[in-house]
């Protein structure tokens, strides 16, 4: 990773993609944050509103693929590379069986999980490889590693997302870009606490310590980390 590398962060308001533009921040990068509604990032990020060192790329849906292109083709223009993708974006809805589940949900879920890595990554690897050089991050989940019940749409497009990492790992391997994806339990979140009030958040895991993790899968110590699927339990 260069010194002041250009990193896209997706859901860059929400908890974890927030916490992962702060360690980049303070580690010296050029921020592309991307998020879909028009008016978080700036109310987060203020002081990066104005500034030609980052670039705030407010109301981009992933789900749609010319938006998504357009959000890298102008991370390109402005800073004429993209070395590192992080990409946060993603959700759970859970709680019922499988044959209580509507397609709906099925359908939802793998738009904002799977539909949105893709549309991405199509937009990034090419830069990179031209580049030789890059990282992409994902985010899997604990479920997408061990079904369970009331979980079975999120496990199996958290499933998705990491056979993804580990296909793109092997179309990847020697290019100079790497593919990881670190994988969550429950994050201590303010919404995790509301849902589970009777839980210990104190054991989940906190959106600092992930993206103390991505911040050294981006960096030229992990080098040499390629295609993992990396735990992230906190005490869980």
């Amino acid at each position: 990773m260069s010194q002041n590398p250009v990193v896209i962060v997706t859901g860059a308001a929400g908890n974890l993609g927030s916490a992962v533009a702060r360690a980049f921040l303070s580690a010296g990068a050029h921020l592309v944050l991307v998020d879909r509604a028009p008016d978080r990032l700036p109310a987060l990020f203020p002081e990066l509103t104005d500034s030609p060192d980052h670039y705030l790329a407010t109301g981009t849906d992933l789900t749609d693929s010319d938006a998504t292109k357009a959000m890298v083709q102008e991370a390109r223009s402005r800073f004429g590379r993209i070395d590192v993708l992080v990409h946060t974006v993603g959700g759970y809805r859970g709680g019922q069986p499988v044959h209580q589940t509507d397609w709906e949900t099925w359908q939802y879920l793998f738009d904002l999980n799977v539909r949105t890595t893709w549309s991405v990554v199509r937009e990034v690897v090419p830069v990179m490889l031209e580049q030789r050089a890059g990282r992409i991050i994902l985010v899997g989940a604990r479920t997408g590693v061990e079904g369970g019940k009331g979980t079975a749409a999120h496990s199996a497009v958290k499933s998705a997302v990491h056979r993804l990492t580990e296909s793109l790992a092997a179309e990847l391997r020697g290019t100079g870009v790497t593919v990881n994806c670190v994988v969550p339990s429950i994050i201590d979140t303010p919404q995790n606490r509301a849902a589970m009030p009777k839980a210990d958040p104190s054991r989940w895991v906190k959106p600092e310590a992930i993206a103390d993790v991505i911040l050294f899968l981006a960096s030229d110590a992990a080098r040499a980390v390629h295609g993992a699927i990396i735990p992230v339990y906190g005490a869980t």
